[in-house]
């Protein structure tokens, strides 16, 4: 595939990362993609799986095994503008290929036909999908190089390692969110574009703004109340630290906001409480309601290689950040507090509580850190691939209907 030459496509296929009708609707593929979605089909591709649900835990096992018939049982969605949403039958691992493997590219390209597409452009995130390059023939592929994910603890490392070379080797452009990794990368790929993550800033910002009290299932908790919001996993999270930090302020109520993947009974402490997942469209309102919100991140590869949209999104809503250091501060130091041990952690989270915060100075920084504006420097950087969608029949009327419902980033 060569930049210079013009090739025509009518539509986006994406290989998620996620599910649609499970995870948080925030990940960066469902909010690009939704904004695609409005001047071209786009077909979004449930995650594929890099794993196989362990038998020897049945819980999670029968729970994401119920996921994923909900999910197939939809067929393919039209959730809205021109979105479109599929689950395949697929079985994760190198095992799992040989028994769906062959049925898998036949069914995406059916659900891509339901959506309009016939010449898809294909947007890869999840390694599994690696073997759909050669399968489906698009007219140019974009990687989405937003999580390492051969780093994930539960996966075989080595089969997605194999899959996210064979994605780097064929990608026209590979984007990236840590600045750090894209320069690791830099001689792997055929070109790079660097675009950090969005967030819903005037969503967040309008929550943060009205101090109210927030739902009913935080608000009959006293304060002060300090925040987490987001996946309470093993790759990411740090539960050792937290244990720590919550047993030293036992006066401080802990609310966990997110699914929880860590062993049951890893933290039984009084002024801890878990209220599970929540729909996207209400998370901005449960930040809004803590006096603090906190990051307590590990040291895996997997934190040295993100970009976490909470940071944003925390700083949108205009409460103070407490945080364990990792590479995609940079540029934001100066806005959070920044704690390594149990006890600096705490000192910080105390500190936050007891001092006057004024937020503008985040919201002025995030304010042109939308996902409209995330979505519009991706467009540009594919503008420059020569492709070319079909039906406008040129890129520059692309770009002219993109605009009208894109607004650029601004300059500096």
């Amino acid at each position: 595939m060569h930049a210079s030459q013009p090739r025509e496509y009518d539509g986006i296929i994406c290989i998620g990362g996620s599910d649609w009708w499970y995870h948080n609707r925030g990940h960066f593929d469902f909010q690009v993609m939704r904004r695609f979605a409005r001047t071209m089909p786009v077909l979004y591709v449930n995650s594929l799986g890099v794993r196989v649900p362990e038998v020897s835990k049945p819980a999670e096992f029968a729970g994401k095994i119920q996921r994923k018939l909900k999910s197939l049982a939809r067929g393919v969605v039209n959730v809205e503008n021109n979105f479109w949403v599929f689950s395949p039958l697929n079985v994760p691992g190198e095992t799992g290929k040989k028994i769906s493997g062959f049925a898998l590219a036949p069914q995406i390209r059916l659900a891509a036909r339901r959506a309009g597409i016939s010449k898809p452009m294909l947007w890869m995130h999840c390694p599994a999908g690696a073997d759909l390059i050669e399968a489906l023939q698009p007219a140019g592929v974009i990687m989405q190089r937003t999580d390492r994910f051969e780093a994930f603890p539960e996966g075989d490392p080595v089969l997605l390692g194999q899959q996210v070379a064979t994605i780097k080797r064929a990608a026209d452009l590979v984007i990236y969110c840590a600045p750090h990794l894209m320069a690791e990368e830099e001689n792997q790929v055929r070109r790079q574009l660097l675009v950090t993550h969005g967030a819903d800033v005037e969503t967040f910002v309008a929550e943060g703004s009205k101090r109210a009290p927030g739902p009913s299932d935080v608000a009959i908790i006293p304060k002060p109340r300090v925040g987490f919001i987001g996946g309470i996993d093993a790759h990411t999270f740090d539960p050792e630290l937290f244990v720590n930090v919550a047993k030293q302020m036992p006066d401080v109520n802990f609310v966990m906001i997110g699914s929880c993947s860590l062993p049951e009974g890893w933290c039984a402490l009084p002024n801890v409480r878990f209220l599970g997942r929540k729909p996207y469209d209400v998370v901005a309102r449960y930040m809004a309601a803590m006096d603090v919100l906190i990051m307590p991140w590990n040291r895996s590869e997997w934190i040295k290689a993100c970009n976490p949209i909470k940071m944003k999104e925390y700083l949108a809503v205009g409460r103070p950040v407490v945080t364990t250091d990792f590479p995609a501060l940079d540029g934001w130091r100066d806005l959070v507090r920044v704690a390594e041990s149990a006890n600096e952690f705490s000192a910080a989270i105390r500190s936050a509580i007891t001092e006057s915060y004024d937020p503008a100075p985040a919201r002025a920084r995030v304010a042109t850190e939308t996902w409209d504006a995330k979505a519009a420097d991706i467009l540009n950087g594919i503008r420059g691939l020569g492709l070319v969608n079909a039906p406008s029949a040129s890129a520059a009327s692309w770009g002219d209907a993109i605009r009208s419902v894109i607004v650029p980033k601004a300059a500096g």
